[in-house]
């Protein structure tokens, strides 16, 4: 099993720390607000609660904050994400839901990865996921489908190793570059919401014919 590290106290953080509790890994919640960290860690049970700023005890550290600090956060900790493996699951989507606020060719996931440490290594994923249906894991008998992206293959492997002891399928789509296309998936989720599906029961994933 993994230790995590997860920097952030929203609808995310708390599902993911459940899931990551519940399939045996070690879990840290960390957050600006200490009284709300203990909260979180209280209302899950099994968590720990690290100091903001500190060195994070997992090996895998997950950002679950907004995109619009996420970059601002990774580099306030500098140093102290060197060697860690950072779990980006945020999505740099603009108002109106009409595109990005990251530059041209480039995705949140990249803009993350330049503020990190060099021997840090960013893995796009869960960013395709909304909160509650994390929370509920597998539908139908099937498991919740995973899609991540990275450059280093062994970071991607622990990734992996991680999303599968959650109950879930992790599916490798490439390299970092291709988190564009992993945060294009969101805001498609985003445009079902609000012209067909109308509700944000569902996920997306891939079912193999043979």
């Amino acid at each position: 099993m993994s230790s995590i590290s997860i920097i952030g106290l929203g609808n995310m953080a708390g599902a993911l720390a459940g899931r990551a509790l519940a399939g045996g890994n070690a879990v840290e919640i960390i957050g600006r607000d200490p009284a709300k960290a203990e909260e979180l860690a209280g209302a899950l049970g099994g968590a720990t609660v690290g100091t903001a700023d500190a060195v994070p005890a997992g090996d895998i550290v997950v950002l679950a904050v907004p995109y619009a600090g996420a970059a601002a956060v990774v580099r306030e900790y500098g140093d102290a994400l060197r060697g860690k493996v950072i779990i980006d699951i945020t999505n740099p989507v603009a108002p109106g839901f009409k595109g990005f606020v990251t530059p041209d060719g480039s995705s949140g996931a990249q803009e993350i990865a330049k503020a990190a440490p060099a021997d840090a290594h960013v893995v796009k994923a869960f960013n395709a996921l909304f909160s509650h249906v994390l929370a509920a894991g597998p539908a139908e008998g099937r498991p919740l489908d995973v899609f991540i992206a990275g450059d280093d293959a062994q970071a991607k492997a622990r990734v992996s190793a991680f999303i599968k002891s959650l109950g879930l399928r992790p599916l490798d789509t490439g390299e970092l570059p291709m988190a564009r296309a992993l945060e294009n998936v969101a805001l498609l989720q985003l445009g079902l919401v609000a012209h067909s599906v109308k509700h944000t029961d569902f996920s997306l994933g891939v079912s193999l014919l043979s």
